[in-house]
C-alpha cells in the first residue's frame, strides 16, 4: 500500500513538472514587449514616457534585439546564458531628441545583466533586482 501512495505521489509530480511549457528563453521570442516600469528617475513613468513606451523584440536567428527607445529606433546584439542577458552597444539609431528619457533606457540597457519571464511579464535585472518591467503587446 505504502508503494502505491509513494508511486502514485511521485507521477503526480513528474507530470506536474513535465507539463510541456516552454522555457524562459523561448517566452522571449515571437512577441514584442513594452516598458511598463523602470527603475531610477524620480519622475514619475507617464512623464517620462507621455506619448510612447519603449519597445523590445528579441530575434533568435539574428541574436539581435529591435525596438524604439520611445523616440528613436534602436538595435543592438544580445547573448544569453541561462538567465543571463547581456546587451551589446545599440547599432545606429535615428538621432531625434525627445527629452532624455529614451537616453536613460538605453544606459539601463547596458547595466542590466539578467532576465526573468513570467505571466506575460519581462523582467530585465542586476542581479536579482528588476530595473525594468515589460509586458507583452501585440507586434
Amino acid at each position: 500500500m505504502k508503494t502505491s501512495i509513494i508511486l502514485l505521489f511521485s507521477a503526480v509530480l513528474l507530470t506536474a513538472s513535465c507539463d510541456g511549457t516552454t522555457s524562459s528563453e523561448e517566452k522571449l521570442y515571437d512577441t514584442t514587449w513594452e516598458l511598463e516600469y523602470i527603475s531610477g528617475p524620480r519622475i514619475a513613468f507617464d512623464g517620462l514616457f507621455p506619448e510612447k513606451k519603449p519597445q523590445i523584440t528579441f530575434d533568435k536567428e539574428s541574436g539581435k534585439v529591435t525596438g524604439t527607445d520611445s523616440c528613436n529606433g534602436y538595435s543592438a546584439d544580445f547573448e544569453l546564458t541561462g538567465n543571463s542577458i547581456v546587451f551589446g552597444d545599440p547599432g545606429p539609431t535615428t538621432m531625434m531628441f525627445c527629452g532624455g528619457s529614451e537616453r536613460h533606457f538605453l544606459e539601463m540597457m547596458k547595466k542590466i545583466d539578467g532576465y526573468s519571464v513570467g505571466e506575460g511579464k519581462l523582467n530585465l535585472l542586476v542581479g536579482e533586482v528588476p530595473m525594468m518591467r515589460f509586458k507583452k503587446v501585440n507586434p
